[in-house]
């Protein structure tokens, strides 16, 4: 796995990041910059892409041809096969393309139709049009290659509150689960998928609803660096801890919220107040095998 690990992240190589012009897609860009890498920022934010060139220009040597920066909206699929071209013309592959642009709001159930149009059409075919314009090329490459999909816990344990958003981040599970296991039939293909999902992150997205960072949020460095080591394993599942919860925390929660179906408890039964003792008395036990 370290071999692959360092010919994708290797002195020259490429990586395409959308949403890289601030929080955890800026700090993925600094990692891939300290490697050696050419980075491309796409972002919809013209003058924070502008800053974070600047960012990353002491990492690249002071050499502004090693950036690229491109302003773009992922709900748009031409505009992402307007970046594919810009990108293949200017560096000639894509080692590594991180769909990572992404917004979050409350939402209702049964409420406010917009605002779930809104998080879908970013959330998750933003990353669908980065898988649909980037991958037969990355394949045709014949260089080793991987994607990126940046979803969240919320996709996976689906707590109350949230629905549009927790929605729109299980489908990206679903959608680089089938790309994975597509890309591993694929003959002659060197692409790999990893689905990231990041723990607590004081980014841009959340100083919106929280002005202060809480102290067990991690920053989007440490997560960024986290993402690093998964992908240097070749894990698929990178799912990141945070200051307050941990990988066993994770991984418990993650299973009682798979069983609710197997074992026929009310639905998100985690947050029921008739099983709550029962939860409770699960996260003290280990983690069943």
């Amino acid at each position: 796995m370290r071999a692959r690990y360092q010919s994708i992240f290797g002195q020259g190589n490429v990586a395409v990041i959308t949403g890289g012009a601030s929080g955890i897609g800026l700090a993925a860009a600094r990692e891939f910059a300290k490697c050696g890498m050419n980075v491309c920022l796409a972002d919809k934010d013209s003058h924070r892409l502008a800053e974070a060139q600047q960012i990353l220009l002491p990492l690249c040597d002071q050499r502004e041809g090693r950036i690229m920066t491109f302003e773009l909206d992922v709900t748009e699929y031409r505009q992402l096969e307007a970046l594919k071209a810009a990108v293949y013309g200017r560096f000639g592959k894509v080692n590594v393309l991180m769909n990572n642009a992404g917004i979050a709001a409350p939402s209702s159930s049964w409420k406010g139709l917009e605002g779930w149009k809104d998080l879908l059409e970013v959330n998750l075919f933003g990353v669908i049009h980065g898988v649909q314009a980037f991958t037969q090329a990355m394949i045709d490459q014949k260089l080793p290659a991987l994607i990126i999909n940046t979803g969240s816990k919320q996709g996976i344990t689906n707590p109350p509150g949230s629905p549009a958003y927790n929605v729109s981040k299980a489908a990206v599970k679903a959608v680089t689960e089938n790309l994975q296991h597509s890309l591993r039939s694929e003959s002659d293909c060197d692409v790999s998928a990893h689905l990231f999902v990041p723990g607590f992150v004081y980014s841009e997205m959340i100083k919106k609803f929280l002005p202060e960072k809480p102290s067990f949020a991690w920053t989007p460095e440490q997560t960024a660096a986290y993402l690093m080591g998964s992908l240097r394993r070749g894990d698929f599942y990178i799912i990141c801890p945070d200051g307050e919860v941990t990988e066993v925390m994770d991984r418990k929660r993650i299973l009682w919220g798979a069983t609710d179906m197997a074992k026929g408890r009310p639905a998100l039964s985690r947050w029921h107040p008739d099983f709550a003792e029962e939860f409770t008395r699960y996260m003290e036990k280990d983690l069943p095998e």
